[in-house]
């Protein structure tokens, strides 16, 4: 059932992007749907974890703008303020937002809950911020929500050679169950559908 709904909602979404001509754009960044690296260059000018003191929180419409920055900095194919703007409205849809100590928004994540499953939609941190676990507080509330929703079964999807990626999706439990040849572009590549599912208590 989630997986009909999605694939409705990101026909729209396409459709929109195309109409909207988003201009698409080789950039590493974090992101289960997309090309994206946890991987902390030294040199990049990171900014450390005191520094960062980023504090989750709800995405409001306040902050659609930045998160179309986020979008435009990490994502070769950002979502319009439209699409932001209707995912917060969405009966589905969870958006949240790491902000810093001037309430500046330095990343942001969005899951779908529906039928008693839930999907990791998008997750992204700004390169500047990479490398301290901030990405790490967004899927633990991935985890609150999905006990908040009662949708215990999570997945999402994600590059086949994004190891690190793959790695932190695996420290909460998500196992690869399947593979989409050639589902992902710029550059043309698999897709791994990774699942977490609660472990059935045996019977005493």
């Amino acid at each position: 059932m989630i997986r009909q709904v999605r694939r409705a909602w990101c026909e729209s979404l396409w459709n929109a992007v195309e109409k909207e001509n988003i201009v698409k754009k080789d950039i590493i960044h974090e992101n289960s749907n997309n090309h994206n690296k946890y991987i902390n260059n030294e040199n990049s000018g990171e900014k450390s974890a005191e520094q960062a003191g980023a504090v989750l929180r709800a995405m409001t419409v306040d902050d659609i703008s930045a998160v179309k920055q986020i979008e435009q900095t990490c994502f070769s194919d950002a979502w319009s303020e439209k699409l932001l703007s209707d995912l917060l409205e969405s009966e589905w849809d969870e958006a949240w937002v790491l902000a810093d100590e001037k309430n500046s928004v330095i990343g942001y994540a969005n899951f779908r809950f529906l039928a008693g499953e839930g999907e990791l939609m998008r997750i992204a941190v700004l390169p500047e911020y990479r490398g301290h676990g901030e990405s790490k507080k967004l899927m633990d509330r991935l985890e609150i929500s999905s006990r908040e929703k009662e949708a215990p079964d999570l997945t999402l999807e994600v590059r086949a050679g994004n190891t690190p990626a793959i790695n932190l999706y695996k420290s909460y439990g998500f196992q690869a169950e399947a593979v989409r040849k050639n589902y992902y572009h710029d550059p043309v590549e698999d897709a791994l559908i990774m699942w977490r599912r609660p472990v059935p208590s045996i019977p005493t």
